[in-house]
């Protein structure tokens, strides 16, 4: 494994320079894919959450001016040259290791399950790359159709348990507002747009593309989904 992340160290050199093109002092933080821990025929059913909650919760935390986020693509990038994580499943230690290369002290990973009763559970851990340690760490539930408040819930609580800058009253009031459209999304909403994200971490780009557009056709108000859209398609051009 160390052999391995050595051997990234090159290509983080290119993945990782725009994050130290500038002094920039703020707290940065980076997000692996969650562990499906559903069994059964409910493991290959919500295997794309694994990497759309991991996007959405991005999204959430983007909200805050006062902290800075490593792009899911640099973070795919290290996965998938050394292959590792894929599932979610990175131990502590290399999630420390991969927030040092990436200038991330905080590593946040965590899980997912639903029950019979269709309540959503998200975990979190945060690993601090400094130290090696769990920092932090926070359990939240909620029925999957209320999914996209439940996401909103999460990374609040990120911000206050990691002890990160607030929200600028501005930054809060468009927060709310668009976490007020979003809550409308539903569950199904969720799960196409995480197989476009597993569909363009594949490589598979125009599937991705049209996924997007099918989400974003069937559900306007899914704000993040124009995003990721807009962004797979900047990154071709």
């Amino acid at each position: 494994m160390l052999k391995q992340l050595s051997r990234a160290t090159a290509v983080l050199a290119i993945v990782a320079m725009p994050l130290f093109a500038q002094e920039d002092t703020r707290p940065t933080l980076a997000v692996l894919p969650f562990v499906n821990s559903a069994i059964g025929a409910a493991n290959d059913e919500l295997a794309p959450l694994s990497k759309g909650i991991a996007d959405l919760l991005l999204f959430e935390l983007a909200q805050n001016t006062g902290i800075r986020i490593v792009e899911r693509e640099n973070l795919v990038n290290i996965l998938r040259e050394q292959d590792l994580g894929q599932n979610g499943r990175v131990d502590d230690a290399t999630a420390a290791r991969i927030g040092r290369l990436l200038g991330a002290k905080h590593m946040i990973t965590g899980s997912f399950v639903t029950d019979r009763s269709g309540t959503m559970v998200i975990t979190l851990k945060t690993i601090d790359s400094e130290t090696g340690r769990i920092a932090w760490t926070h359990m939240d539930r909620d029925k999957t159709e209320n999914f996209m408040a439940l996401v909103a819930k999460v990374g609040q609580a990120a911000n206050r348990g990691l002890q990160l800058p607030a929200l600028t009253p501005a930054a809060r009031q468009n927060s709310e507002a668009r976490n007020t459209r979003q809550a409308r999304v539903p569950f199904q909403a969720v799960m196409m747009y995480s197989r476009a994200i597993s569909a363009q971490d594949a490589g598979n780009r125009d599937e991705a593309l049209t996924l997007f557009s099918q989400v974003i056709d069937r559900f306007p108000d899914f704000e993040d989904a124009r995003t990721a859209k807009a962004r797979l398609e900047g990154a071709s051009r």
